[in-house]
């Protein structure tokens, strides 16, 4: 077999095993993400618990103050009717204090509903504080061992770019840019065996001539249809 093809195949393992950690990153990744979204979403919902108990309680202060304001007018319509002279005075401060009565239940009302809300809402409050914690420590225990595999794994890479700058620096630089070139649309597929006359790569079966070729593997061939790097694998002896 060429010396460069046998390189090339080297190269395009190497590659392979390289690229064959990005599943492994992007199912770290999306476990770690998977955790956080949980916790994000508790926090927003407790944010908006949170935000909901302040805004009652808000309007609660406002009725408690209305309720003072309204005794505060029932004691002035107390001295002011010791000193009416007319039914007509008389009628217009009895509907005075009707209304304000009406008002002082409506307050009272609302008060009491206002916190009844509050105290299931507060209920809830407690329920996502307890479930935050927990996804907090499911958190930091999903990110440690993250951490620990992510190390692990930058350090196998490291292992396959140092062989991958040993077998680069070895192969001839025209064909490192041929392999290059074609990598950059067939990624980790460049270079791929043919297997009952097929290219495993677009999978189209080679004329005979271009089979026979392939199967010398005295040159570099690529594949009539595709364009890739193209070999035969050794067959062992077993085999």
């Amino acid at each position: 077999m060429n010396i460069h093809l046998k390189e090339l195949i080297e190269l395009a393992k190497n590659d392979q095993a390289i690229d064959g950690y990005n599943p492994q990153l992007e199912a770290i990744d999306k476990k770690v993400s998977q955790v956080e979204k949980k916790l994000k979403v508790a926090q927003d919902e407790l944010d908006a618990l949170n935000k909901s108990v302040l805004d009652n309680e808000e309007k609660v202060k406002t009725f408690d103050n209305q309720l003072t304001m309204l005794h505060e007018q029932l004691s002035q319509n107390v001295k002011k009717s010791k000193i009416i002279t007319t039914d007509k005075e008389m009628k217009a401060l009895s509907l005075e204090e009707d209304i304000a009565k009406e008002k002082m239940t409506f307050a009272n009302e609302e008060i009491d509903r206002l916190q009844n809300i509050n105290k299931t809402k507060k209920s809830l409050v407690d329920e996502l504080n307890s479930k935050i914690a927990d996804l907090t420590t499911k958190a930091e225990t999903i990110n440690e061992e993250a951490s620990t595999q992510r190390a692990d794994i930058e350090v196998s890479k490291g292992e396959l770019f140092v062989k991958r700058e040993e077998i680069s620096r070895n192969l001839e630089q025209k064909v490192l840019a041929f392999y290059e070139k074609i990598r950059i649309w067939a990624g980790n597929t460049a270079v791929v065996p043919v297997k009952k006359q097929a290219c495993y790569g677009c999978y189209m079966k080679l004329n005979d001539k271009t089979y026979s070729e392939v199967i010398k593997g005295s040159e570099i061939c690529n594949c009539p249809h595709c364009g890739r790097i193209i070999y035969i694998e050794p067959v062992s002896e077993e085999a």
